[in-house]
């Protein structure tokens, strides 16, 4: 594989159903796991198959529609989880066991009422167990965040010499600072003597608003794989945002890494996802929001209209979303004003403009956002008064 790849690892189906009011259907899954291939994901994590009878049959029928993408179903370090999944990935042409126990005290005690040594044979044995079934093994520490690094890194080399291909450490809570977050990947990478027999992966929980940042953090300190959903959708505050973290990789080139996502199709797949899970996407949200590419401010508004680069890293076009929009408010100026004007038809001289600016913002003052409507009407006046 190349050093400079970054694997994409798509829970939406899984985590990112988690989501109260957010259950899919085996055909809403289906639907959306075409998709999810379509864009480029490398990893599908299509659910949880013990969980109940609809998600086995989910699995099962993801299994046998994609046809290169990786299908992942998740179990618990239980052998009949992992019996289970691997009947519903029988049909998979790349089948993934996802298989793994909480390491932190909090988990180990308050969770499992159990001590270290008896978590670390239970970690090697579900590995083994699932390498049974299937090549492709990967390992989840769940709580690694808050998990003492020296003994993480006893249960990753034991894991990998088990068989683990893959070795997800989650911010399980999202309590991790980036540096923590990044620090805990540079101690696996430089402590863990096997380590290169594995991926490391990451997989966080935006309690505290950092997933994407610690994601980013932890590809920078070794990891090549990132766990995240469409419009980081998941249980609380969600997961790490797939199409940030994808976003946030294409726009620092510098720094050298990249995935097989396609990206013009990030805006198309979040309205798809926000439709079929019932889940509106707030409008500011990064790169998929409504008002991601929206300007309202008179100075941004000025200056994007002078060159787009001032205000915007991003063309809207790169990620499927529809073209920049100038929003008209009682902020906005008079380039703005003759902008929207031009736009619509008008070819006013700028001391037209002037008069309807005056006019304009009487208007704006008494509205949230002035409309077509409202301009047409602007528009008339001044046609009046030059007659």
């Amino acid at each position: 594989m190349s050093d400079n790849k970054v694997y994409i690892f798509d829970t939406t189906l899984r985590d990112g159903e988690q989501v109260p009011g957010c259950k899919l259907n085996t055909k809403e899954k289906l639907e959306l796991a075409a998709v999810l291939e379509e864009l480029g994901v490398d990893i599908i994590e299509a659910g949880f198959p013990i969980s109940s009878p609809g998600d086995f049959e989910s699995v099962h029928e993801i299994s046998k529609l994609i046809k290169n993408t990786t299908v992942c179903g998740l179990t618990r370090a239980v052998q009949k989880d992992i019996e289970v999944a691997a009947e519903a990935l029988k049909p998979a042409k790349r089948p993934r066991i996802h298989t793994g126990i909480g390491t932190s005290d909090h988990h180990i005690k308050g969770k499992f009422n159990s001590n270290q040594e008896d978590i670390l044979v239970r970690a090697i044995q579900c590995v083994k167990w699932a390498r049974n079934f299937v090549d492709d093994v990967e390992f989840y520490a769940e709580d690694a965040g808050r998990t003492d690094n020296e003994y993480l890194a006893r249960v990753v080399e034991a894991v990998i010499k088990a068989g683990a291909t893959v070795v997800n450490i989650p911010d399980t809570t999202g309590y991790c600072l980036p540096n923590q977050y990044g620090a805990k990947m540079a101690y696996l990478r430089n402590n863990v003597p096997n380590i290169d027999k594995a991926i490391l992966s990451c997989h966080c929980h935006n309690d505290l608003g950092l997933a994407t940042a610690n994601s980013i953090e932890g590809v920078i300190n070794g990891a090549r794989q990132i766990e995240c959903t469409i419009n980081g959708l998941g249980e609380r505050a969600g997961n790490t945002s797939l199409e940030e973290v994808v976003m946030v990789l294409k726009q620092h080139k510098d720094m050298g890494y990249y995935t097989n996502v396609n990206a013009k199709q990030l805006n198309p797949i979040s309205r798809l996802v926000s439709d079929i899970m019932r889940m509106p996407v707030q409008p500011n949200k990064a790169i998929v929001g409504a008002n991601a590419f929206s300007h309202s401010s008179g100075i941004h508004q000025d200056g994007f209209l002078k060159s787009a680069i001032t205000y915007e890293i991003i063309n809207p076009v790169e990620v499927g979303a529809d073209t920049s929009k100038i929003v008209l408010t009682a902020r906005s100026g008079r380039s703005a004003l003759a902008f929207r004007l031009k736009n619509l038809g008008y070819d006013f001289k700028r001391d037209e403009v002037d008069i309807i600016y005056a006019q304009f913002l009487q208007v704006a003052d008494s509205k949230k956002e002035v409309r077509d409507e409202d301009l047409h009407q602007l528009a008339k006046q001044v046609t009046v008064i030059a007659q």
